[in-house]
């Protein structure tokens, strides 16, 4: 009588579905080195506290806003200067992805235009300037009526916005990009008793900035 072998499931496993040590050993190791680079960084991030960056109005031109109707479309041609801050005293900030354009009563009314990216060093500032145009482009039915009431009121309030992201950067170390938003406002003179010539605004104005 031959005798039979049978190898159990767990003998099976150990033969042919052990995993090397040496292969656990090199993925906690690298883990480990992640973990660790990921935690300096972070640590160096929350210790610093960067300040978001600061931008204010410094001039805004209108040449050009023309209504036309049926349907409604606008025309338009707006230069502007900004001025942008970085408040840090040890951190610099890479500017990537930025892109402006202005908007009325919460309409855009020209196309986004990109800016070049840029470095900041710290606590260094830096004057962007951009042409913002637009040729048809669509806005509401009650556009009409809010340009009426600013003519009649004697001003208006236009919005130019910036939207890009932004890295940190502390020695050799940089950050992951972040969002942000910038939002200013320009009041400008506007109504029949304007001369001609480009409505401007010249008050330096401030900026809300989101990160």
């Amino acid at each position: 009588m031959s005798l039979i072998h049978v190898k159990s499931p767990e003998h099976c496993a150990k033969k042919g579905l052990s995993i090397d040590k040496r292969y656990k050993k090199l993925f906690y190791a690298f883990f480990t080195f992640l973990f660790s680079i990921l935690s300096i960084g972070f640590i160096i991030y929350f210790l610093l506290h960067p300040s978001k960056p600061e931008f204010s109005l410094k001039e805004a031109d209108i040449y050009q806003l023309n209504l036309f109707t049926n349907p409604q479309l606008v025309n338009s041609s707006i230069q502007l200067t900004l001025l942008s801050k970085n408040p840090n005293q040890k951190v610099g900030i890479y500017y990537d992805e930025l892109l402006v354009h202005a908007s009325y009563k919460g309409q855009q009314i020209t196309v986004s235009t990109s800016l070049p990216p840029f470095y900041q060093n710290h606590e260094g500032s830096n004057l962007l300037t951009a042409s913002l145009t637009g040729n048809g482009v669509p806005v509401a039915s009650s556009f009409r009526y809010e340009v009426i009431r600013d003519t009649t009121v004697g001003k208006m309030v236009m919005n130019l916005k910036v939207n890009g992201r932004l890295r940190w950067k502390v020695g050799t170390w940089v950050s992951r990009k972040y969002r942000f938003n910038v939002n200013c406002a320009a009041i400008m003179p506007f109504g029949p008793s304007i001369p001609s010539g480009p409505l401007s605004s010249k008050q330096g104005t401030q900026c809300t900035t989101t990160v």
